[in-house]
């Protein structure tokens, strides 16, 4: 089984600097190594559309957050999500207090503060995020802005880094990550 590790990208088309599969596009040119397709809010069927794409884009390093894969075989659930094992990689968000079961990877957050969710944590830091993941593979995620942020997360033990915003604003930072984050 392959973790993600490295830069992933969160997809944001509000947050997006030109339309999404293009900005998504130049993360990976950049050095990002895996996408979790968010955009919950649109309809199945351009949802789905837009996962195809994405697949062209990153084939095997696709995954969809939600319980249904769209087609594909990763998922990442919400804290509240049903664990579905007949796909192959199953990520879950988590903050320490949700049950957890066989999944694969989880993400810890918020590391930072961070501005794509104002106000939101308290930011638990690299070194509260890595004691709370434990032996678990986890990607830090949350106020990933900078390389010394992610520098800091995998120095601590992180697979990886998740980034949002940051990326979605300005793809090019998705090169200074990827330089610590591999």
């Amino acid at each position: 089984m392959v973790i993600p590790s490295g830069v992933v990208v969160l997809t944001d088309r509000r947050l997006a600097a030109g339309p999404l599969v293009e900005t998504v596009e130049q993360t990976f040119a950049h050095g990002a190594s895996w996408v979790i397709l968010r955009e919950k809010d649109l309809p199945y069927a351009q949802r789905s559309a837009l996962a195809s794409q994405l697949r062209t884009l990153a084939p095997g390093r696709v995954i969809v957050a939600g319980p249904d894969a769209l087609g594909g075989n990763a998922v990442h659930l919400s804290s509240t999500d049903v664990l579905d094992r007949r796909v192959e990689l199953v990520g879950r968000s988590w903050h320490g207090t949700e049950k957890l079961s066989d999944e694969d990877y989880v993400t810890v957050s918020p590391i930072f503060p961070t501005a794509s969710k104002p106000g939101y944590g308290p930011a638990l830091g690299a070194a509260g995020a890595a004691a709370l993941a434990g032996a678990r593979p986890w990607l830090a995620l949350g106020g990933i802005d900078s390389a010394a942020r992610a520098a800091e997360c995998m120095a601590l033990g992180a697979a990886g880094v998740a980034v949002m915003g940051a990326v979605m604003r300005d793809p090019a930072l998705t090169r200074s990550l990827a330089a610590v984050a591999g």
